[in-house]
């Protein structure tokens, strides 16, 4: 398809004898269409022509020759504003949506590695709505990198490692008998982890006595073994119930126990660097020099091995097997310290450039209670099976009322359920924190995923009336140079430079944002503009516009983890 921007970015380059590439980044698409599809702001260039940006606007523009598919160029202030050519632009849309299947998807990361550290719950404890926010940011990036081309790894870094499991099996010594594990693994584990939590607090005794059991575990000691493995086994079997439901899948299942062969490759190499020094028993790094007032653990004064240990340890193992452009750390934002440190520290593995460069962290917000913070130490989390079984059940209860006759009652409910939960943790910047409410997160009215789903179910509703889907090469193109009509074609064409940006900034709701966009301008298209019994040439463009709408908001939606039903 043709880059409009690129185009507009030439003829100003050729105007100017300045770089189309680093022009083409400055041009804009303004809020409103009056002021043009694209707009390129001349006082980017007042420095470096030295000259007010009114004249370069008058300038560039006396240079540039009016022709396709640019329709006209006006000048509001310091701003060129371009026109493009309504029925070229409408032509190309139209075009690309017969000829590509998986419209948008492009070949832009071809030869590219990205690796996406997401989900990773804590093996033994609930999968709580806390959860939820790195299954699906993570996700979703990983669809979208994959639809654009880069070879994707999904690695679910599970936390089946660390102090909470010498903890648990201390509190299984003492009191397994009492529980009944096997029938409710996450449950009964969550119980035990309370009570020796509250155990720990009253006696340091108990406390070192499972500082000593992780020790153990590291050391391979075979009773502590054999109850970590039972512990891991029976939480994974609980999780997939979630997974499946989801829809969410991993290339690797390799958490922190993973590493616990590769960890003294870590420590041996920060030793050699002169780095790693003693500090009241452990062994750590000092990052005052590179602005890090807290100094990054590797080794506590047990000998025991920390998080930062093992995520250095993953680091090394991914690059080497990996050799990725780009690794994603996909966790809430309570970890930027950590990650902090563990990026500083990885330049001494000497690890090519590209690998520390390719490091990221992509934080997010928490989910809150209206109460605070949820604690599993407390007991006080929501479990997010119950809670995608809740939001299935209220969209069962919804349709029950609207449509009692609808086929298939139980998978729509669940696809539009779930489809609620997944858009209302991917509508806004993942930075904010989320206060969960089940009156917002299950609100059916609005900017949510059933309104999207809605809008679809609404194309497929037109199209099977129409009972036919006209050819591409019998549309009359003029008869979609509306403006509503036109808003549809824009947000269509822009479909791709969405996905783009999405990448670019790690912000799924970028297209959480562009689906809404696009859901309200079908509606507005639809309420403005009888689809069907119009004149025939009429009703074919208007079938067709509504086709590729349907076409791209369900497979944006797909690339969210969202699935669309037919009907609702």
């Amino acid at each position: 398809m043709i880059n409009f921007k690129e185009e507009i970015a030439k003829k100003v380059a050729k105007a100017t004898d300045l770089d189309g590439k680093t022009l083409e980044g400055y041009i804009e698409i303004p809020k409103d269409s009056k002021n043009g599809d694209y707009a390129f702001p001349c006082f980017r260039l007042a420095k470096e022509l030295k000259k007010a940006p009114p004249v370069i606007a008058n300038e560039i523009k006396e240079k540039i020759e009016i022709q396709e598919p640019i329709e006209k160029i006006e000048i509001a202030g310091g701003y060129l504003n371009f026109y493009i050519d309504k029925e070229r632009l409408t032509k190309e849309v139209l075009k690309q949506i017969e000829e590509q299947e998986n419209y948008g998807e492009s070949q832009i990361g071809n030869g590219k590695n990205i690796v996406i550290d997401y989900s990773a719950p804590n093996i033994a404890k609930p999968f709580h709505i806390g959860h939820l926010r790195s299954t699906v940011i993570g996700a979703a990036l990983y669809n979208i990198y994959q639809y654009l081309g880069y070879h994707t790894i999904g690695i679910n870094h599970l936390g089946d490692y660390g102090t909470q499991f010498g903890k648990l099996i201390e509190g299984y010594k003492r009191w397994g008998n009492e529980y009944d594990i096997e029938k409710d693994p996450i449950n009964e584990l969550t119980k035990i982890y309370i009570r020796i939590n509250e155990a720990c607090k009253e006696d340091e005794a108990i406390l070192n006595a499972c500082r000593d059991n992780f020790k153990k575990l590291e050391d391979g000691d075979s009773y502590c073994v054999e109850i970590w493995e039972k512990f891991r086994k029976l939480s994974l079997k609980e999780f997939q119930k979630v997974y499946d439901l989801l829809g969410s899948k991993f290339d690797s299942w390799n958490g922190e126990a993973f590493y616990s062969d590769k960890m003294q490759e870590v420590i041996d190499i920060l030793q050699n660097t002169g780095r790693l020094i003693e500090s009241q028993g452990a062994k750590i790094i000092d990052l005052e020099e590179q602005g890090i007032s807290t100094p990054c653990i590797i080794q506590k004064t047990n000998g025991s091995t920390t998080y930062a240990t093992r995520d250095l340890a993953a680091i090394l193992y991914r690059a080497r097997t990996y050799d990725y452009d780009k690794a994603l750390y996909v966790t809430s934002y309570e970890q930027i310290l950590h990650f902090k440190q563990v990026f500083e520290v990885a330049k001494l593995l000497g690890l090519d450039e590209k690998y520390i460069k390719g490091l990221q962290h992509v934080s997010f917000g928490m989910v809150l209670l209206p109460t605070g913070k949820m604690s599993t130490r407390e007991g006080n989390v929501v479990k997010l099976e119950e809670l995608l079984e809740e939001a299935m059940q209220r969209a069962k209860q919804i349709i029950e009322e609207k449509n009692s006759s609808l086929e298939n009652k139980e998978e729509v409910a669940k696809k539009v359920g779930i489809g609620a939960v997944i858009f209302n943790d991917l509508a806004n910047s993942r930075v904010k924190d989320e206060i969960f409410d089940w009156d917002t997160i299950l609100n059916f009215q609005g900017e949510t995923g059933p309104y999207i789903q809605y809008t679809y179910v609404r194309t497929k509703s037109v199209l099977e009336k129409a009972g036919y889907l006209p050819k591409l090469e019998e549309i009359k193109i003029e008869k979609l140079t509306d403006t509503y009509a036109q808003n549809i074609i824009k947000l269509i064409y822009s479909f791709e430079d969405t996905l783009i940006q999405v990448t670019n900034k790690e912000e799924p709701s970028i297209l959480s944002r562009y689906l809404i966009d696009l859901s309200k301008a079908f509606s507005s298209f639809y309420n403005e503009n009888k689809i069907i019994g119009e004149d025939k040439q009429t009703q074919d463009a208007r079938i067709y516009l509504t086709y590729s709408t349907g076409k791209v908001l369900k497979i944006g939606a797909k690339l969210l983890g969202i699935n669309m039903p037919d009907k609702m």
